[in-house]
C-alpha cells in the first residue's frame, strides 16, 4: 500500500492533513455531547433548576452536534477528492506501464487481467481511501480519547465494555482467517469471467455459425458459478458481522443499565444515587462510542482484505520491468531501410526450442524481400523482431547499421510501416484510421489520406460509403469486410511514409486481382522503400527481388523465384502445391 501512496502529490497530502485536523475536531465535539448530557441530567434532578439553564446547555449540545456534522462533511469532501485524484493518477500510470510492455509481459498477465487491474482493482483501492481514510484516523482517536474519559469509573461497567471489545475482536479474527483468502480468489475469478465473456463476444460469429451457444454458455456458467459461490461465502460472513455487532451493542447498553440499577439501588444516600445515575447515562454514551470505534475498525477490515489484494495486483503491473527498453543512440543513420540479421536466433520466453535458428541475412535499401515457408516455420516471428515486439535471443539485428536495441523505440517505429496478419481497426472514421499514429510529423493532410487510400486499392469502396473519408467505422471494423479492413490497414502503413514496409501475411484477405494491383502500385510509387512480405501464396511473392525460404526456423534458401525453383526443394514443393508448371513459368 505504501508503494501506491507514493503516487499522492503534495496537494493531496495537504488535504489529508487538513482532514486529520477536522477529524480530531469532529471527535472532540462528539465527546463533548455526553458531557452536556451529564450537565442536563444533573440540572433536571437538582431541585430549583430553572428551564433557562437547561435550555442553554441544550443549545450548546446542539451546537456541538452541528459542528461535528459540518466537520464530517468537510472530511468526506477532502477524502473523496483525494481518492478520486489518486485513482485517476494510478489508472494513468497503469495504462502507461501496460503501453510500455512487450508482448512477453502482456502475455504474462493476459489481456482480461490487465483490464480488471486497470478498472475493478483501482476502484477497490479508491473506495478504501475514500471511506477507510476517515475511519482509520477517527476510530483510534475516538477509542483512546473515550477510554481516557471512562477510566476509573465502575469496574463492573468496565468489565462489560472490555468483554464487548473482545467479542468484536473475535469477529475481526473470523474475517482475517476465512474472508481474506477468498477475496484474493475472487479477483482471479473475476479475471476468468472477463476472459470468457470477452472470448464469447469477440467470437460471436463463429459461436453462432457452429451452434456452440450452449457450449459457450456452459463455460460462462462454470466461471460465473465459481465466482458467485465465492461471493456468497464472503457475503455470508460479512452479512453476519453487522447483526452480531448490533447484538453486542444492544447487550452492552442493556447490561450497563441493568448493573447500574443494582449499584444505584445499593446506594444509601439520595445524592449518591443521583450522581450514580448521571454517571451511568454518561458512561453508557461513552461505552457506545468505544464500541463504535471498534466497529469502524471492523468496517476497515471488511474493506481492507479485498483492497490489499487489489493493491498487490496493481503493484505487480507497476513493478514489472519492461524487458524491451529504449536505447541511447542519437546518431542519424545515412542509409535508409537497410536491414541485416547477424547469427540471429530466437525462442519465446520459457520455451525450450528455438523458433528462429542462426539466421544470417542482409536486405539492401529499397529491396522487396519475401518470406515463405510452412506454417510454424518462423516467417512472422522473424519480421516481428524488426519493430522489437520481441528482442533476439542470440545474435544481433541491425537497421541502417545500428542494432535495433540501441534505437529509441519511437525512432525505430517511425522507420516502419507495419501491417499485421489480423487487420486491427479502431473505432472512428476512415480518415482517423488511415492517419493513425505519430511518426514525428504533423497529422496527415486530406490529400495524403486520399493518396494512401488510393494506393491501397480502397478508394472504390471508401467513396461509396455515406460520408466517404469521414464515414464511421465501428470498433474492430465490424462494419467492414475482411478485405476492406486489410486494405485500410495497408493504407495506414502507406500514409506513414516509412523507410521499411512490413506486410505480415497482409495480402491473404485480398483477391488475386487486388493483390496484384496493390503490389504493382507499391513497387512503382514507393521506390527506395524496403518492403518485407510474409506470404503463403507464391503468386504474391514471385516478383520479389529476394525470397527467403524458412523451414522449421532455418533459412533453407535465398534467391529469386527462378533461382529457388532450380535449387530449393522446399520452395519447389510449396510452388507445385499451389500452381501448375505453366503458371509458374509465366
Amino acid at each position: 500500500m505504501l508503494k501506491l501512496l507514493k503516487h499522492l502529490k503534495t496537494k493531496e497530502w495537504i488535504m489529508a492533513a487538513i482532514s486529520v485536523a477536522f477529524i480530531v475536531l469532529q471527535v472532540y465535539l462528539e465527546l463533548k455531547i455526553p458531557e452536556y448530557m451529564f450537565k442536563i441530567t444533573e440540572l433536571i434532578i437538582t431541585p430549583g433548576t430553572v428551564m433557562k439553564d437547561i435550555r442553554m446547555v441544550g443549545w450548546q449540545m446542539i451546537s456541538c452536534a452541528i459542528g461535528s456534522l459540518l466537520a464530517a462533511v468537510i472530511v468526506g469532501f477532502f477524502a473523496a477528492r483525494i481518492a478520486a485524484t489518486f485513482a485517476y493518477r494510478v489508472r494513468s500510470h497503469v495504462y502507461n506501464k501496460v503501453e510500455s510492455f512487450s508482448m512477453e509481459e502482456i502475455e504474462k498477465f493476459s489481456t482480461s487481467s490487465l483490464i480488471t487491474r486497470s478498472t475493478n482493482d483501482i476502484t477497490q483501492v479508491q473506495m478504501l481511501i475514500a471511506m477507510g481514510f476517515q475511519v482509520i484516523i477517527k476510530a483510534p482517536v475516538m477509542a483512546i480519547w473515550t477510554i481516557s474519559k471512562i477510566v476509573g469509573k465502575s469496574w463492573q461497567w468496565s468489565l462489560i465494555t472490555v468483554s464487548a471489545i473482545v467479542m468484536i475482536m473475535i469477529l475481526v479474527s473470523i474475517i482475517i482467517i476465512f474472508a481474506i483468502p477468498r477475496f484474493k480468489k475472487i479477483q482471479q475469478l473475476t479475471d476468468n469471467l472477463n476472459r470468457v465473456t470477452r472470448e464469447n463476444l469477440t467470437g460471436v460469429r463463429v459461436v453462432r455459425a457452429y451452434n456452440a451457444e450452449k457450449y459457450q454458455q456452459g463455460k460462462f456458467e462454470v466461471a460465473n458459478e465459481e465466482l458467485t459461490s465465492n461471493y456468497l461465502f464472503t457475503s455470508r460472513i460479512m452479512s453476519s458481522i453487522m447483526p452480531s455487532m448490533t447484538l453486542i451493542i444492544s447487550m452492552l447498553s442493556l447490561l450497563i443499565y441493568w448493573i447500574g440499577a443494582y449499584i444505584i439501588n445499593n446506594a444509601v444516600i439520595m445524592s449518591q444515587k443521583l450522581s450514580l445515575f448521571s454517571d451511568m447515562v454518561v458512561y453508557s454514551q461513552y461505552a457506545m462510542m468505544v464500541v463504535m470505534s471498534f466497529m469502524m475498525i471492523v468496517m476497515v477490515f471488511i474493506m481492507l482484505p479485498r483492497a490489499l489484494v487489489s493493491v498487490r495486483r496493481i503493484n505487480e503491473v507497476l513493478g514489472t520491468k519492461a524487458k524491451i527498453v529504449d536505447g541511447e543512440n542519437k546518431l542519424v543513420p545515412w542509409t535508409m531501410g537497410e536491414i541485416e540479421f547477424k547469427n540471429v536466433s530466437f525462442k519465446y520466453p520459457n520455451a525450450a526450442e528455438y523458433v528462429i535458428k542462426d539466421v544470417n541475412l542482409k536486405i539492401n535499401s529499397g529491396e522487396t524481400v519475401a518470406f515463405i515457408g510452412s506454417t510454424g516455420s518462423g516467417k512472422s516471428t522473424i519480421v516481428n523482431l524488426i519493430p522489437r515486439f520481441y528482442d533476439v535471443t542470440d545474435g544481433s539485428l541491425l537497421i541502417d547499421g545500428i542494432d535495433v536495441r540501441e534505437y529509441k523505440q519511437k525512432e525505430l517505429h517511425n522507420k516502419i510501416g507495419y501491417v499485421s496478419q489480423k487487420a486491427v481497426i479502431f473505432s472512428g472514421t476512415v480518415g482517423s484510421n488511415v492517419s493513425y499514429g505519430d511518426n514525428g510529423q504533423e497529422n496527415a493532410t486530406e490529400t495524403e489520406i486520399i493518396e494512401a487510400v488510393t494506393m491501397a486499392q480502397s478508394k472504390d469502396f471508401v467513396e461509396q460509403m455515406p460520408d466517404k473519408y469521414n464515414s464511421h467505422i465501428s470498433q474492430g471494423g465490424t462494419n467492414l469486410s475482411g478485405g476492406q479492413k486489410q486494405r485500410i490497414a495497408i493504407a495506414r502503413a502507406i500514409c506513414r511514409k516509412p523507410e521499411i514496409f512490413i506486410f505480415d501475411d497482409s495480402f491473404s484477405a485480398l483477391d488475386y486481382k487486388t493483390d496484384r494491383e496493390l503490389r504493382t502500385v507499391l513497387k512503382n510509387q514507393t521506390v527506395g522503400v524496403t518492403t518485407l512480405i510474409v506470404a503463403q501464396r507464391i503468386g504474391t511473392i514471385k516478383d520479389a527481388d529476394k525470397i527467403v525460404v524458412l523451414d522449421d526456423g532455418n533459412v533453407v534458401g535465398i534467391g529469386s523465384h527462378k533461382e529457388l525453383m532450380d535449387n530449393c526443394e522446399v520452395y519447389r514443393q510449396i510452388a507445385y502445391s499451389q500452381l501448375s508448371k505453366e503458371e509458374l513459368q509465366r
